[in-house]
């Protein structure tokens, strides 16, 4: 599999006129390797020349980490009295084009372009942002997992086996993590728990607030799998008793919104055009400046990559494109609610990869 990414990669980068491809952290490199380096002050960086051998350069105690993969990639480890930056400029070569990692960090950059004779240097998306956008099927196998585990906490939240009213949202966030990982996952990358005005807050940090009876509880939540997949997803519930007219009202509009904006995720279609039909509904429903942020994200080794479903992003959805749909309202001093599933764009239509419930449902715990 990392053969066949790697021999990608270099067509890529013959495509965009990229000579040698450097990564360091972030999931570029696992992407290509099936190694996640450490985020360290000591250099760990993968050189992918167009034409040549791939060698993977990382510190000396970090090497027993590296699954070797002979005829893959090599691996080159330095000691601590070695200078990390010549090794890799030394593999480097004379390069009319270097693409470096999006994530790699400024210290490393800057001492590399002091000393490597490279003509030009580039970000390493220009090459990797295509290859990963669109999945495999041993990608979209492992999102379909990832994403089931997170229906079965969801479920429980509906099913009110996890107690919220008289608990902090903090208490709730910690509860739900804990379930994300009883369920499969090997760490929690978020926990969004907000109630009631603070539903009006997107990325409302849980904290000390305790929740009451007859309030919107927004809980937002995600983690990572033991392969490195992501699952991401967004339901809201009531805490006991009928929710207010207004509550259902803009509740109702937000789910219509987010069905025709997964309805319109097929392929060929503009992500911006998907975004513009969440977008129109939840404006003609009077609540449009509430909307504030993109209709998705990408979804796969990390939780946000391409591609993005926001205006200006004219990328047309292709086959194995996977990403999420989650508009939402946020009145401000009021509350808020957000709808989220994660799709796969498929030639059947979008593969909808959450199944528990859209609607608003009213919990007594």
């Amino acid at each position: 599999m990392h053969a066949q990414r790697l021999d990608r990669a270099r067509a890529r980068m013959a495509e965009v006129g990229v000579d040698v491809l450097l990564l360091s952290v972030g999931a570029d490199l696992p992407y290509l390797t099936g190694y996640t380096a450490m985020p360290l002050e000591r250099l760990t960086m993968l050189v992918l020349p167009r034409d040549g051998d791939a060698v993977l350069v990382v510190p000396r105690l970090e090497a027993p980490r590296v699954v070797e993969q002979p005829g893959v990639f090599s691996v080159r480890p330095w000691d601590e009295t070695d200078d990390p930056i010549a090794l890799v400029a030394g593999l480097v070569g004379a390069a009319g084009v270097a693409a470096i990692g999006d994530r790699t960090w400024a210290r490393f950059l800057v001492d590399l372009q002091a000393v490597a004779r490279v003509g030009s240097w580039r970000k390493a998306s220009e090459v990797m942002t295509a290859l990963r956008a669109r999945k495999d099927d041993a990608e979209m196998a492992a999102l379909r997992h990832a994403s089931g585990l997170a229906d079965k906490v969801a479920a429980q939240l509906h099913a009110g086996e996890i107690p919220l009213v008289g608990r902090t949202e903090l208490d709730v966030s910690q509860d739900i993590s804990r379930r994300l990982v009883a369920e499969g996952h090997a760490k929690v990358n978020f926990a969004i728990v907000a109630a009631g005005e603070n539903a009006a807050s997107p990325h409302h940090d849980a904290g000390g607030r305790v929740i009451k009876a007859g309030e919107m509880v927004l809980c937002d939540f995600g983690g990572t799998m033991p392969d490195g997949y992501c699952s991401d997803i967004t339901r809201c519930v009531w805490t006991g008793g009928e929710p207010p007219a207004q509550v259902r009202e803009f509740y109702g509009v937000l789910q219509d919104a987010q069905a025709a904006a997964v309805a319109a995720a097929v392929i060929g279609t503009p992500c911006e055009e998907v975004d513009g039909v969440a977008r129109k509904l939840i404006s003609d429903g009077g609540y449009g400046e509430w909307f504030m942020h993109r209709t998705g994200h990408g979804i796969g080794l990390e939780e946000h990559e391409d591609p993005y479903i926001v205006s200006g992003n004219h990328e047309l959805l292709a086959p194995g494109h996977a990403f999420s749909v989650e508009p939402g309202i946020y009145i401000p001093g009021l509350t808020g609610a957000r709808i989220e599933d994660i799709l796969i764009a498929a030639d059947g239509g979008p593969e909808v990869l959450n199944h528990v419930t859209h609607d608003l449902v009213v919990v007594d715990a």
